[in-house]
């Protein structure tokens, strides 16, 4: 297969895990076409300049939709988190988007549709909103005559470094206790690990894929944070009364306690498949260097994590 004669869409491409895979796929060569809402954003014009089409659309709009599969060959498929965004989106409305692509692209005829989920889908209603849309997403398209692979990315790496975990003030707060070990992966190894599935759709079509490049305990991820910091920086989990606060937190350390959210992915078979994934003291060391002095600021509540 060449490449470049092949077209991706990738929604989601000024988000996280979507601009990850942009760029991970045009680095292997792919023609990426990008979906967003407004072309003139800084992070759109960064997708053009390194070669992707911009395709002007909404999940929500089925008309554009069309128009961005249209003559492609894959379709990397990520909504909107109705946990995280700042709309009024639904948990319906992510199942409904998830399905309009989906749809939208087996009538298109693309040959190969990956679908981005979370670590704990497949095993049972896990009791948080935004976590079972995605497994009800899984399900949903089964049912679907499409070429699928899905994807389950572990906790992010990325996650770690957002305002109120605490690392201004020395001690990293988190859902595992201090000796529980989660996996976890950089957000660009998503991209990466995406390019090569599409790159041998014979292997993966069909193939349901929990992805992960280290784990760790909580003390462990401290004694990390330390070294790269070069200060001493503690652990503890979210105190219980936050858990009781709030019902994501919450549903989230459970799914952990039972191992769930701890993740189940096979990372060497990963890293045979990608070489040099992320582990968190060499996420750190690169990608993560910038976000983690951003959270060591004194008084990081209005950081953003980019």
């Amino acid at each position: 297969m060449l490449f470049a004669d092949h077209i991706i869409l990738v929604l989601g491409a000024t988000g996280q895990q979507g601009g990850s895979v942009a760029r991970a796929l045009r680095s292997s060569g792919w023609a990426v076409r990008a979906l967003v809402r407004n072309p003139n954003t800084a992070e759109a014009r960064a997708l053009a300049d390194l070669g992707c089409t911009l395709a002007v659309g909404d999940q929500a709009d089925r008309a554009t939709i069309e128009r961005a599969v249209a003559g492609t060959y894959g379709v990397f498929s990520v909504q909107p988190s109705s946990g995280q965004s700042s709309s009024d989106m639904t948990d319906d409305d992510e199942v409904a988007y998830a399905i309009t692509v989906a749809e939208a692209a087996r009538e298109a005829g693309v040959r190969h549709f990956v679908q981005t989920s979370v670590i704990a889908a497949g095993q049972g209603a896990m009791g948080v909103p935004h976590f079972d849309s995605k497994a009800v997403i899984e399900e949903r398209l089964q049912a679907i005559d499409l070429p699928v692979t899905i994807v389950r990315p572990s906790t992010f790496m990325d996650l770690l470094m957002l305002p109120g975990m605490g690392l201004d003030r020395g001690v990293m707060t988190f859902l595992m206790h201090p000796d529980q070990t989660v996996q976890f992966i950089a957000v660009a190894d998503i991209g990466r690990i995406v390019a090569a599935i599409f790159a041998d759709p014979a292997r993966f079509i069909g193939q349901t894929m929990p992805i992960a490049s280290d784990a760790a305990t909580g003390d462990q991820l401290a004694a990390a944070l330390s070294r790269a910091a070069q200060r001493s920086i503690g652990y503890c989990r979210f105190p219980e009364a936050v858990l009781a606060e709030n019902r994501v937190l919450r549903g989230a350390a459970r799914l952990i306690d039972d191992g769930r959210l701890a993740g189940n992915a096979d990372m060497a078979a990963l890293r045979d498949l990608v070489p040099g994934l992320c582990t968190f003291d060499t996420w750190l060391d690169g990608p993560g260097k910038p976000l983690m002095e951003a959270a060591l600021l004194e008084g990081n509540a209005d950081v953003a994590l980019r």
